[in-house]
């Protein structure tokens, strides 16, 4: 009897240490972005997803670790409960540009009325005012509270009209402009506070598995 349970303890932990092996293979057989969304899909009971981890948003202690691997490297995190998996699935230096905004909603103010305040912003700025400090006092966002600062953006990150108007535009650093997107009526003074800067981004694969 007790040989026969000594065998069964065996083959279970055979069994679980095969089917343990064969999980952490297949995150290792992932090499691109698109299998890592397919290895998520594929394996919905585990809590798995790709998440993106940028240099100059991300200062954690796991990201430094994750920034120093190559493409394909993993990173493997144990707990007594769960082990958790960190696979880097791509390695890029993304463009960012850098810029603080004032916002008008024509829903609540007239185009009479946002064009005169947006006329006596510009005109303020250029007399020496700063610009967190008018977006502060002007802004219908609530934005206004950091001075209206958008931090480092790439295409993607907003409103297609926003980006076209300003990431592909020819300005120069400091430089205050206006744009409009009449279809959502919202109005904009814009200061570009940085120049394009490559950023490097990692996307990761993320599995956690519990221990057993």
């Amino acid at each position: 009897m007790l040989k026969n349970i000594l065998l069964l303890l065996i083959c279970v932990t055979t069994t679980v240490c095969f089917s343990q092996n064969d999980f952490e293979s297949e995150i290792d057989s992932v090499q691109t972005l698109d299998e890592a969304k397919i290895f998520v899909k594929k394996n919905k009971s585990f809590k798995g997803k790709v998440i993106t981890f940028n240099k100059e948003k991300h200062h954690t202690k796991i990201a430094e670790e994750l920034f120093r691997l190559g493409k394909g490297s993993k990173k493997v995190y144990k707990t007594d409960m769960s082990k958790t998996y960190y696979k880097v699935v791509d390695k890029n230096e993304i463009p960012y540009q850098k810029l603080s905004y004032i916002f008008f909603d024509g829903k609540k103010k007239s185009m009479e009325e946002i064009n005169i305040l947006r006329q006596n912003i510009v005109a303020k700025y250029n007399s020496g005012f700063r610009f967190e400090d008018l977006a502060k006092h002007y802004s219908m966002d609530t934005n206004a509270k950091r001075g209206g600062d958008l931090g480092w953006i790439t295409k993607g990150d907003l409103h297609p009209d926003f980006e076209a108007q300003v990431l592909d535009s020819p300005h120069e650093v400091d430089d205050v402009f206006t744009i409009d997107i009449p279809d959502q009526q919202w109005y904009y003074v814009i200061l570009k506070t940085e120049d394009t800067k490559y950023i490097e981004e990692i996307k990761v694969l993320k599995v956690t598995e519990p221990v057993k």
